[in-house]
């Protein structure tokens, strides 16, 4: 088995072969969701470079991260694998959340966003990289043969999991005051 840290560099660098293994191997999704997880602290602690302050903050702003990551990977699932799929698409739930789990490593960088003045570019390069990341992951964990579909897929699905933040959003803030 590959350790933890192998793996979330060889998302990071967009290795095929550590895609494939983490979408084989059953064991890894604890490890995948300890890699959203610490990711989605990253976003809550870089996001204080916005000007945010105090814990409720963090963790609202954490729980937000990984609520948007589950959104978007269960509407990538059903988009990619019920929707568009090639003939050669075969994958269940774990498959696709074990590699999506692994392609947010980039986003551990984001908690370099605390720095002034760095919160912007941070956050703009971490979603760049993450959305690249989740690109390759979603091409192989559904055995697509060209990445312009993959490509399909990670939009559509970020679009709808965009307006399904917002929405909660709006209602977790009316709901709040």
């Amino acid at each position: 088995m590959t350790s933890l840290a192998n793996r979330m560099i060889g998302a990071a660098t967009f290795d095929l072969l550590t895609y494939e293994e983490v979408e084989a191997d059953r064991g890894a999704t604890l490890q995948a969701f300890t890699v959203v997880l610490l990711s989605s602290l990253a976003m809550g602690i870089g996001a204080r470079g916005f000007g945010s302050r105090g814990s409720d903050n963090l963790i609202f702003i954490a729980i937000m991260a990984i609520l948007g990551w589950a959104a978007w990977a269960l509407l990538t699932f059903e988009i990619g694998a019920r929707l568009l799929p090639e003939p050669q698409t075969h994958v269940d739930v774990g498959e696709l959340l074990r590699t999506l789990g692994f392609a947010a490593t980039p986003g551990l960088l984001s908690v370099a966003g605390i720095i002034p003045g760095l919160t912007i570019p941070v956050f703009v390069l971490t979603a760049g990289w993450m959305l690249m990341t989740m690109i390759v992951a979603v091409r192989q964990a559904l055995d697509y043969t060209s990445i312009a579909r993959a490509v399909l897929v990670c939009g559509l699905g970020w679009i709808l999991s965009v307006i399904w933040l917002f929405l909660f959003g709006l209602w977790f803030g009316l709901v709040a005051s």
